[in-house]
């Protein structure tokens, strides 16, 4: 039986990426050597295909890491001296955080029930903050951070640096990247491609903090400082030897993406949204976890369940339906469905009758 992945990551591959695969084993793609002209290449088209899907700003880069994971710690390294704020609503936020704790710099924060999110209204940062941290879309909850509130932070605070967590919403989510100065997301959620690979959008403001702390004499790490970063980059390069197949598959996905065309994959990633939530809301033993509609995320969705979690999921995989569990303490009470560019109309509506028909 075919399965169907659901899971918010990894999930199901985007539905090009098998030919892409097929075509990159044939032209012994991961054998390149990464300081080559076909790797140059290859990094190339990926880095125009992201700028060009996301709408990137001529002064802002595209640098490759291990994970977005990788980036919370970079982004620590890189861009704060002594002080950070951070929206923190989940667990992921939640990590974020106590990574920034661990470098022992004064991590602030803003934390709020999960489910929720932050009240920008109610907001007081210090000026003395030199980076603030917004999970834009908390994977472990569904809660979505509305973009006019990263754009309120931006008007109230022009010069400090601003961290936006995009790592289950982008593409799809339509956000201004002008008015933010760094963004990171991993490959293997709306991307649909393997495991593996971050991205790491940074500006020029980044690149001058970077810098500057580096010439005063602090640590800002090695080799992937963003200095390194950048050096590499100038020549389509990495400092290390990178996920070669990865990048070559991002480009080619991202290709895929502006062939469709990011405003129709919006308008799908909306419908396919509206009919899942229609379910929790029709299901007799289901419903939303996050209670306010302007906050629902669109790309993973979670629900509670008055049954145990377990049970669900197993029903589904008998239909060859994958959906993933509860995060950390809430496994047992929740289900999350990821709703990505690669999940179809007709594969999102079956699910949802699933859904309906649980008791």
């Amino acid at each position: 039986m075919r399965k169907f992945y659901f899971t918010p990551g990894p999930s199901q591959l985007y539905f090009t990426v098998e030919e892409h695969i097929k075509t990159a084993l044939k032209e012994s793609v991961p054998s390149l050597s990464h300081r080559g002209r076909a790797y140059e290449n290859i990094h190339a088209a990926a880095v125009e295909g992201v700028r060009q899907l996301l709408q990137l700003p001529a002064d802002y880069h595209v640098f490759f890491t291990s994970s977005a994971t990788e980036v919370w710690e970079r982004i620590i390294q890189n861009l704060v001296r002594t002080e950070s704020f951070h929206f923190v609503n989940g667990a992921f936020s939640k990590r974020f955080h106590e990574i920034a704790q661990n470098y022992n710099i004064n991590a602030l924060s803003n934390e709020v029930k999960e489910g929720l999110v932050v009240d920008v209204e109610k907001l007081l940062i210090p000026e003395t903050t030199e980076l603030i941290a917004i999970t834009q879309n908390e994977t472990s909850t569904g809660a979505a951070q509305p973009v006019e509130d990263i754009y309120t932070i931006r008007k109230a605070f022009p010069n400090q640096l601003i961290a936006v967590d995009v790592v289950s919403s982008t593409p799809y989510i339509n956000i201004d990247y002008s008015l933010v100065d760094t963004a990171y997301f991993s490959v293997q959620k709306c991307f649909g491609l393997p495991a593996g690979l971050g991205v790491w959008v940074v500006n020029n403001r980044c690149f001058e903090k970077a810098e500057k702390l580096m010439n005063e004499g602090l640590v800002i790490g090695s080799y992937h400082s963003l200095p390194a970063l950048m050096e590499k980059a100038a020549k389509n390069q990495t400092p290390e030897t990178p996920n070669v197949l990865g990048v070559y598959l991002l480009g080619k996905v991202a290709e895929d993406m502006l062939k469709k065309g990011i405003d129709q994959i919006r308008r799908e990633t909306e419908y396919k949204a509206a009919v899942l939530y229609q379910a929790f809301d029709q299901s007799p033993v289901l419903s939303a976890f996050v209670s306010n509609r302007e906050h629902q995320s669109k790309t993973t969705l979670v629900a509670k369940s008055t049954n145990p979690s377990a049970g669900i999921i197993s029903k589904l995989s008998e239909k060859g339906l994958v959906i993933g569990s509860g995060y950390s303490k809430f496994k047992e009470q929740h289900i999350r469905i990821a709703n990505f560019p690669t999940h179809s109309k007709e594969q999102v509506e079956m699910l949802a009758d699933e859904l309906i028909k649980i008791e």
